[in-house]
């Protein structure tokens, strides 16, 4: 039974990184597939629920955890499902499976910049013209409140604002939250 298990969760696993059923990937246009398992959208964006989430190498707890989350609140977006387990990447590339019960639907975002040295700047409104709130630095994490599809409003400790969506992992181009 074990050996059973392990084997179709492996053909699983080759199944969706090997391209030849890929449950998890936007099609060409944008669009996006129901999770066989959930019926939500993926890819799709979620974080994570605790501050010690395993990540395995494939979707059984019988599969090697390949690193460990230590960061409650952290974005990762969902590739593909597979019975009680989602596929994640992080804001690096970096792709391993998740319980799902250790990820939450609640929206975070990473600030992103080019440079690492740069700050985003965290504005009143969602215009360019508005005053400055806060400047975060790349790698803050923040709750996303809702999105326009240019602009994003999020929260963190110390900081309210707006910031442009291009800056953010963790909300897809021009999507809107609400």
């Amino acid at each position: 039974m074990e050996l059973r298990s392990s084997i179709r969760a492996l053909l699983m696993v080759l199944a969706t990184w090997g391209g030849w059923a890929s449950p998890g990937h936007a099609a060409k246009d944008g669009a996006t597939n129901s999770g066989p398992v959930s019926g939500l959208p993926v890819p799709r964006y979620v974080s994570l629920k605790s501050d010690h989430v395993n990540v395995r190498a494939g979707p059984t707890k019988d599969q090697d955890v390949s690193w460990i989350y230590t960061r409650s609140g952290l974005p990762v977006e969902v590739t593909a499902e597979f019975e009680n387990w989602r596929r994640v990447r992080d804001a690096e590339g970096a792709e391993g499976w998740v319980y799902h019960s250790l990820l939450s639907g609640r929206r975070t975002a990473v600030v992103t910049m080019k440079k690492k040295d740069e700050l985003a700047l965290l504005r009143d409104r969602p215009d360019e013209d508005s005053a400055v709130a806060a400047k975060l630095q790349a790698g803050v994490i923040a709750q996303v409140k809702r999105c326009n599809g240019n602009w994003c409003h999020i929260v963190g400790t110390g900081f309210d604002g707006w910031i442009e969506q291009q800056r953010l992992w963790g909300v897809y181009a021009d999507e809107k939250v609400d």
